[in-house]
């Protein structure tokens, strides 16, 4: 793999330049999809530089935490950035952070500049994944496929050839910004983009993820796990669809009973006996992603009937 390349006296590392590209177009074409849906840009003028803190610290911060290993053993790394461990993913839900605190006063509502946020970071995603894979970062599996990609660099601990997984996932965000650009088209509700484009992506991410072969943060899950989560999502979504008629004291009371079948689960599962299933950290926030999104969707759809 084309890791680095030399230009007089400077190393020029194909990663950063692929990540550099992908922050570029995804920026332009996330501006063009704002005024293509009429959202004011102002706020991003009046405070660029908290936007680009936002981006920047979401980035490093993720990428800290998917590397944790490494900067456990040196706390000091952690502020060497020159070090190249960023997360474009992370950098994007850091400015998604920042619109959710700058739009609650506004006129449009978060979900509408989500709708906005996802094309456009599904195609910075493309090109981010094609710098890992020069990079040979987040490598696949051993393979006997005809299209086994071999990397000779210290940190893949494989000599045979790997899975492309980072291929496939750079072609998937690209099928997917095409997607949710028609989809964008003949959409007639908010959260079109969303749901559709977070649900696609959680889906695809848990099936590619058993193609990685590299380091991860391992999560063991049983099936009764899954069953609890869509649970606890759905009687989320049915309290914020009934909050209003409820009175204070049933809200506290539900949070109560929500806290504590929360902690009573979590003792109760260790005396549980199912089989567990290996997960990798990325499956596991998945799966919250999409029912997280498809909660938020319905809920918002309902408290904004004209949206």
């Amino acid at each position: 793999m084309f890791e680095a390349f030399s230009a007089g006296p400077f190393i020029i590392w194909t990663r950063t330049i692929f990540l550099l590209l992908g922050i570029w177009l995804s920026f332009e074409f996330f501006l063009r999809l704002a005024k293509s849906a009429h959202l004011s840009l102002q706020h991003f003028r009046d405070r660029a530089w908290m936007y680009a803190l936002a981006f920047l610290l979401g980035g490093r911060l993720i990428a800290m935490l998917l590397d944790y290993q490494v900067y456990k053993k040196d706390l000091l790394r952690m502020f060497v950035v020159w070090d190249g461990g960023f997360s474009y993913l992370g950098g994007a839900i850091g400015i998604g952070i920042m619109l959710y605190w700058i739009t609650r006063q506004h006129r449009t509502t978060f979900l509408q500049w989500l709708d906005v946020l996802l094309p456009a970071a599904s195609f910075g995603l493309v090109f981010d994944w094609l710098g890992k894979f020069t990079a040979g970062q987040s490598y696949g599996h051993l393979t006997d496929m005809f299209w086994g990609v071999t990397y000779e660099a210290m940190h893949v601990r494989y000599v045979a050839p790997v899975q492309p997984v980072q291929l496939f996932y750079a072609l998937f965000f690209l099928l997917l910004t095409f997607l949710l650009l028609v989809i964008r088209k003949n959409a007639h509700r908010a959260g079109s983009e969303t749901l559709f484009g977070i649900v696609l992506a959680s889906v695809a991410t848990f099936f590619l993820e058993y193609l990685r072969g590299d380091f991860s943060i391992p999560v063991y899950a049983t099936q009764l796990d899954f069953v609890v989560l869509f649970l606890l999502f759905a009687s989320l979504g049915i309290f914020a669809a009934v909050e209003l008629r409820l009175s204070q004291l049933q809200v506290y009371l539900y949070e109560l009973l929500l806290v504590l079948f929360v902690i009573g689960y979590m003792l109760l599962r260790s005396w549980l006996e199912f089989p567990t299933m290996e997960l990798r950290f990325s499956q596991f926030l998945s799966v919250l992603a999409l029912l997280g999104t498809v909660v938020y969707v319905i809920v918002h759809r309902r408290k904004y009937p004209h949206l």
